[in-house]
């Protein structure tokens, strides 16, 4: 099956080429097209660049930190080196830490368990779960109000701030981009008030990084996350970066060969042990190197291209989505902070008189249009934006009234070609005024084609 046509105008051809961009996949009405993958949010394709550094270092994978061989040294130095790619992607301070995870997800539980005694954090509750729940463990958290504009965030947060105890230690989380609305929050500002009120301040920057240049010295943030598969690097790697003392001061996030310096059995049996200091205290058992480098990959490559014209490139593909389906009523964009907010590629919506995964179901069966649909691991958020009427995903077809419903979104990045989101356009325009073409039935709380066949 060819790749999909895009445009002429350089302007929208995807610039930097992700795997998957020819893969054909089945319509249920027959025949095949070139899957459009519109679920960045969810898992980016990796870069081609990416896919092509980690087929050439495969041969030469070794233990890291652990070996004298050639390979293993080669890849200590490789892995060492995608530390230090990282730091200057991020345009980290001479003394931050990059701490290499799994993902957001388990860089922000690594921070949640190196807090200090008595600290004290706050957390929007429209952030991702990955960002909100970490710190129930720390006993004090303050879930702040949903804003309803970047100004009314920080103002949010510094009255929860200032009625705090000024002594003890603090942190805030914030989200640099919402998974939900693709807005972005006012970080610098946010950064400003916490630390006028002398608090920290932790980003996740999961949907930001991979749509935006992050700059620690210039956003002011103590802290930032994100993970690899976001950023085009699907390799089961993420980062923490940031200040290093509470980290250097907490007992290992894991404890095991490579977070130890030195361990000694006691006279009374017991075992004392020395943790290193460095990020390798958070780092225990055999380092992920190809995640790490793949994420180094991607980051050389998305610093190549440069992120303003990145940046503009995605906007016009947003305007094309929303003046694309301006006209048609049924359709509703989600937000907080309003319809002209800056955003990143990713859009929610409801259409009404439709359940959303039906409609989710139908663009893929019919389409090749790989959607998302659900709550977005953001129930609250999603529930406020869609005024408490949220729930189970419930049966296909045309939701009775007063009926739960749940969102979809469309999200799209760097490799996305111009033929994809005009193609998204048109199947929601045709399903919204034709319907299906076909019949569908809940498996699982999931719509999927019915064999039956056509409705």
């Amino acid at each position: 099956m060819p790749a999909a046509t895009v445009a002429a105008d350089p302007s929208v051809l995807a610039p930097l080429p992700v795997l998957g961009r020819d893969v054909a996949v089945p319509l249920v009405t027959g025949g095949e097209v070139a899957y459009a993958a519109l679920d960045h949010a969810a898992s980016a394709p990796a870069l081609q660049r990416v896919w092509d550094d980690v087929a050439a270092y495969a041969p030469y994978y070794g233990s890291v930190h652990r070996g004298a061989g050639y390979l293993s040294q080669l890849s200590t130095d490789l892995f060492e080196n995608a530390r230090r790619t990282v730091a200057e992607f991020l345009d980290c301070r001479i003394e931050d830490q990059v701490v290499f995870t799994r993902s957001t997800t388990d860089s922000l539980n690594l921070l949640a368990a190196a807090l200090p005694d008595g600290c004290e954090v706050f957390v929007f509750e429209t952030e991702h779960h990955a960002a909100l729940l970490p710190w129930r463990r720390a006993g004090r958290v303050t879930f702040l109000d949903a804003p309803s504009s970047p100004a009314r965030a920080v103002e949010i947060l510094e009255r929860a701030l200032a009625d705090r105890d000024p002594y003890g230690p603090a942190l805030v989380c914030v989200t640099g981009a919402s998974n939900v609305t693709g807005e972005l929050w006012p970080v610098r500002e946010l950064a400003a008030a916490a630390h006028a009120h002398g608090a920290r301040i932790v980003l996740d920057a999961a949907q930001l990084a991979p749509h935006r240049a992050v700059s620690v010295r210039d956003l002011d943030v103590d802290w930032v996350a994100f993970s690899g598969h976001k950023l085009y690097a699907p390799f089961g790697s993420g980062v923490l970066a940031g200040r290093a003392d509470w980290l250097r001061e907490a007992e290992p996030y894991l404890a095991g060969g490579g977070a130890s310096r030195t361990v000694a059995r006691r006279a009374d049996g017991g075992v004392d042990v020395q943790w290193h200091e460095t990020a390798a205290r958070h780092e225990a058992g055999s380092p992920n190197v190809i995640g790490a480098y793949a994420i180094a990959s991607a980051c050389k490559a998305l610093a190549e291209a440069g992120f303003d014209a990145l940046a503009a490139r995605e906007d016009a593909l947003v305007r094309a989505v929303r003046e694309g389906l301006a006209d048609v009523p049924e359709v509703r964009f989600l937000s907080l902070f309003g319809d002209d907010a800056p955003r990143v590629g990713v859009l929610s919506f409801v259409v009404d008189g439709w359940n959303s995964s039906h409609f989710a179901a139908a663009l893929s069966a019919e389409y090749g249009i790989g959607v998302r649909d659900g709550l977005f691991c953001a129930h609250p958020l999603v529930r406020r934006l869609l005024d408490g009427d949220a729930g189970g995903a419930g049966e296909c077809g045309a939701p009775e009234a007063g009926a739960a419903l749940n969102a979809i979104r469309v999200s799209f990045g760097v490799g996305t070609p111009e033929e994809h989101v005009s193609r998204f356009v048109r199947a929601v325009r045709e399903l919204v005024r034709d319907g299906a073409r076909w019949k569908y039935r809940t498996v699982d709380g999931r719509c999927v084609p019915d064999t039956s066949g056509r409705a």
